[in-house]
């Protein structure tokens, strides 16, 4: 059970920042593997982009087709998109570059701690076109997609026009006006996570049950990117070798250890965590039986000053980009005024998911993936490579 606090927290709608509601629940496959898994298993390439501010990670994958670029939200990293990025090149013929904010996963900037919605936005904009002048061309289409945080960045890249070339913007749970009334209750969400960690499964144990990510197999390539090591120093998602590498999906110990179509229902209901007395779960995932190795790549705390910056007048400036526009909620009730208006005047598609937590593409990757193969269709900037479900645009 919720503390009030949490309750109220929860009424205002999900954290903007990317993490899990206070007092949220997901449960993990009965006998799970909680094994880290590596970014080859998605993307096919990943170097440093450098930039000058600094050098960025990317990951990135497709031979042909338009790209679409995605940033993560606050505390995540580039594979907070891992499973999408398969799941969306199996359907359309495209590409797709995912890339560490600064201040995330293995980019390292100068004056990291400066993350004002210039900076962030004038990185996104110089490492895409650095990245297209390498491995493309800067008039190949461009398709951004942001989740919370990153879906504040990505408006903001197109209404200064940073990239040339970009021909469509796309969202997940992330608007202005639930996303500044959310604002007051995220001291009491960062106070509830756990400094540090005994291992990266235990990382992603904590990722799972608590409610983070209810998709197990994204939490197994994800997690990694957020923690590093405090020996080495290394973010995680580095450290881990080949040979976590995900079977190929016709095998017979993929379809055993992966099938997550169900992950959320898959409960461990030997292993499910039991609240405390203050109705958290976060004492008995805190105990570990080792010491503390594992600490998170990012203390969000420090960007507070920056919170508001990243979303106010958020809505009129989406809704004034000149581009096809798409929003992906998990819940109806996250619109605003402005927001509803424009919906209703078409200036805009939107579709809303059931039974997912706020990281939407993580909880649900292809139907995520589904969404937008058939928004570049629809726009004609992609080819279908395959046939798969067209959901229609929610009302």
């Amino acid at each position: 059970m919720a503390s009030p606090l949490q309750r109220v927290a929860m009424g205002r709608h999900l954290p903007p920042l990317g993490m899990p509601p206070p007092g949220a629940r997901a449960s993990r496959k009965k006998h799970g593997d909680m094994h880290p898994i590596h970014w080859k298993s998605y993307f096919e390439s990943s170097e440093m982009i450098e930039t000058k501010s600094g050098n960025f990670r990317v990951y990135f994958g497709g031979s042909s087709g338009p790209w679409v670029v995605t940033l993560h939200g606050g505390g995540f990293s580039a594979l907070s998109w891992a499973c999408f990025s398969k799941s969306v090149r199996d359907m359309v013929e495209c590409r797709v570059m995912s890339m560490d904010l600064r201040g995330h996963g293995e980019t390292t900037v100068t004056n990291e701690e400066d993350m004002s919605m210039d900076f962030l936005a004038g990185d996104v904009g110089e490492v895409v076109n650095n990245f297209l002048a390498k491995h493309g061309d800067p008039s190949d289409p461009i398709i951004l997609m942001g989740h919370s945080m990153g879906g504040a960045i990505a408006v903001h890249v197109a209404h200064e026009k940073l990239i040339p070339s970009l021909a469509g913007l796309a969202l997940i749970d992330i608007v202005e006006g639930s996303a500044l009334e959310a604002l007051s209750s995220m001291h009491s969400v960062l106070q509830s996570r756990p400094k540090t960690f005994s291992s990266i499964e235990h990382a992603i144990k904590w990722c799972i049950t608590t409610g983070q990510v209810r998709n197990w197999e994204s939490a197994c390539v994800s997690m990694p990117g957020q923690i590093i090591n405090l020996e080495t120093g290394k973010l995680c998602a580095a450290e881990i070798t080949g040979s976590e590498v995900l079977a190929s999906p016709d095998s017979n110990e993929t379809m055993e250890h992966f099938n997550l179509a169900s992950s959320v229902e898959a409960i461990a209901e030997d292993e499910e965590l039991s609240p405390s007395a203050d109705g958290s779960v976060q004492d008995k995932i805190e105990k570990s039986p080792a010491g503390h190795c594992f600490k998170w790549r990012i203390d969000l705390s420090t960007t507070e000053k920056y919170w508001h910056g990243w979303f106010e007048n958020l809505s009129d400036i989406f809704l004034d980009c000149p581009i096809p526009k798409l929003l992906i909620l998990a819940g109806i009730d996250r619109l605003d005024k402005k927001m509803t208006v424009g919906q209703m005047q078409g200036k805009f598609q939107m579709q809303v998911l059931p039974h997912v937590g706020h990281v939407v593409h993580e909880d649900k990757p292809e139907n995520v993936a589904e969404i937008i193969a058939t928004f570049l269709t629809r726009f004609r900037m992609a080819e279908a490579l395959a046939k798969f479900n067209k959901p229609f645009p929610s009302c």
